[in-house]
């Protein structure tokens, strides 16, 4: 049987970031709005080309394609809460942005490619000069497509290791994505909750669902990536907070994972007996991933699958 992580243990952990952390949060919620400002998102099949770039194995490649196959996949998953229901949300976007619609149309995301350059070919480094390239080797000129690139934990993004942990823009209309493994260069930032983070000494770790912390980690920041790139794929579309650090579709709600969520806590999630993992969602094959928070334009907070 599945369970909730013990509420017994995060009592002294509550008090201590109660006065320090939540009355801020309370007092700056209005900036943690996103607002739409009348850009296109992206709508339909999203069709994503992947480039993983060094070499990533493939447990880590098959978790990450268990989860993109799951986000459209209703029938064959038994248990609930799933990855579905978060993609829902994500959809319910195209709604405040449209008025006329009734009903939130579905958006089908399928890896249409794969790339594998596990051979480095621009290095070590990823910066401004050479993502372009990649992305475009990524995508190969190919119309109405995402270029996603997943990079080894040997390898450096530039800005990865930044508040949010992961890349999205657009090139002319080329759209990309870009994340990294953070278990080498930067766990206390982005590995958590699998991981101790450097800003919550106190607050409760995660066993990863998969057992490796790279792995879920880089699923994380893909799914907010994901939900970025569908609702403000041009940096038009839904967004709040400063231009240069802009507050999207799961960064408005940043280390959220369930409901009763503060500073250094998750929030409720599962844990599962056989291999003590933290998850809230169920995938294909019996997977489980922890996924974040989405804000919820409808009724501007933040919704979570617990």
């Amino acid at each position: 049987m599945e369970s909730s992580l013990p509420k017994s243990l995060l009592v002294l952990s509550f008090f201590l970031f109660l006065f320090v952390h939540l009355l801020p949060l309370c007092s700056a919620k209005k900036s943690l709005l996103t607002t739409y400002h009348k850009g296109p998102l992206l709508t339909g099949d999203v069709n994503l080309s992947v480039l993983w770039y060094g070499q990533i194995n493939p447990i880590q490649k098959s978790a990450i394609k268990t989860f993109i196959q799951s986000l459209n996949n209703d029938h064959n998953v038994s248990f609930e809460p799933r990855v579905s229901s978060w993609w829902n949300i994500v959809e319910s976007y195209q709604t405040v942005a449209n008025k006329s619609l009734k009903k939130s149309p579905k958006i089908t995301v399928k890896a249409v490619k794969e790339i594998d350059d596990d051979k480095y070919s621009i290095g070590k480094v990823l910066n401004d000069d050479s993502l372009a390239g990649l992305v475009q080797k990524a995508s190969g000129r190919t119309p109405n497509t995402v270029a996603v690139i997943f990079a080894a934990n040997d390898v450096t993004v530039k800005d990865s290791c930044s508040e949010w942990c992961f890349l999205h823009g657009a090139i002319g209309k080329q759209v990309y994505i870009v994340v990294g493994n953070p278990e080498n260069e930067c766990p206390s930032t982005c590995a958590w909750p699998f991981h101790r983070s450097e800003n919550g000494a106190l607050g409760l770790t995660l066993d990863p669902p998969s057992g490796d912390e790279g792995t879920d980690s880089m699923i994380v920041h893909f799914a907010s990536a994901l939900a970025a790139t569908i609702t403000n794929p041009y940096e038009t579309g839904f967004f709040g907070g400063l231009s240069d650090k802009p507050l999207e579709a799961t960064t408005a709600c940043k280390g959220v994972f369930g409901t009763g969520a503060f500073p250094g806590y998750t929030g409720k999630v599962r844990v599962d007996p056989r291999s003590g993992g933290g998850f809230n969602a169920h995938g294909l094959n019996n997977a489980r991933f922890l996924l974040p928070a989405v804000w919820n334009p409808k009724n501007s907070s933040c919704w979570t699958l617990m």
